[in-house]
């Protein structure tokens, strides 16, 4: 292992290549090589060793952290990611619950709200009455012992009503809508936003309060008829969404036979 000092050897600044560019190249080498493992350096300590600017080592962590490589938590040392990075094909009928576990990590919620309420634009959208009732569900859902998402859910209440029975803690949604409800989802549509999260969003996702997040709104239907609005706000270094292409076909939305809708 090269010593710190020798660190800045490594920079070479007559490079086209930018600085930043350079010291990401050679952290994600030492990283493969399996250094840090008894903790990765400050940003103090790096602009040392590299030689270069603050802004320089930033640069080159934040493009670190957005590949998945490194984690920086509100509060806690930023340090190399132990967390598989969740992988969702466009296009597929899937579960979140679902396809964390198949990363091999547990995964559990803690149940923010669980109850009956009234919001106008909710209904509009589900094409109910302004005044209906809905089965309103909001929790945190958690990748191991790390937070993953939000997750807001509304449902008509005439067809919901029995999930208020239901323990969310380690179950999905739609195994619930369905067991309780007879309600089986047929499809319906997503949109994915990338957002810089809330001050309060950011500390119950644990997020550094620079990092960014998607936001993912789903409108899901059996048949043609909407029975559930959800928003979701992701971790964006946990989560990625894929898509196939080639010069002939263009884009080829992915989907997965393993993976079932479950919430």
């Amino acid at each position: 292992m090269v010593a710190e000092d020798d660190l800045s050897a490594r920079v070479d600044r007559n490079s086209a290549l930018p600085l930043w560019a350079q010291v990401h190249a050679d952290l994600l080498a030492r990283i493969q090589a399996g250094e840090f493992t008894e903790g990765f350096p400050g940003e103090h300590s790096l602009t040392t060793s590299y030689g270069v600017s603050r802004h320089t080592i930033r640069e080159a962590l934040r493009h670190l952290r957005h590949a998945g490589v490194l984690i920086a938590e509100r509060g806690r040392a930023t340090r190399l990611a132990d967390i598989p990075v969740i992988e969702q094909p466009l296009g597929a009928l899937y579960s979140l619950f679902a396809a964390v576990e198949a990363t091999g990590v547990s995964q559990h919620s803690v149940v923010r709200v669980l109850d009956i309420r009234r919001d106008p634009t909710v209904a509009q959208t589900l094409e109910l009455p302004s005044d209906a009732p809905l089965v309103y569900l909001e929790r945190l859902r958690m990748a191991g012992e790390h937070p993953l998402a939000l997750d807001f859910a509304w449902l008509p209440s005439e067809i919901a009503e029995p999930l208020l029975e239901a323990d969310f803690t380690h179950t999905a949604l739609y195994i619930e809508l369905e067991a309780r409800c007879g309600v089986r989802l047929t499809g319906g549509r997503e949109d994915i936003t990338a957002v810089v999260p809330e001050p309060s969003e950011a500390e119950l996702l644990a997020l550094d309060e620079r990092c960014a997040a998607l936001a993912i709104r789903r409108l899901s239907c059996v048949d043609e008829r909407p029975v559930e609005l959800r928003h979701t706000l992701i971790r964006a270094d946990r989560f990625t969404v894929s898509a196939r292409f080639s010069p002939t076909e263009g884009y080829r939305f992915l989907t997965s036979d393993a993976l079932s809708l479950s919430g």
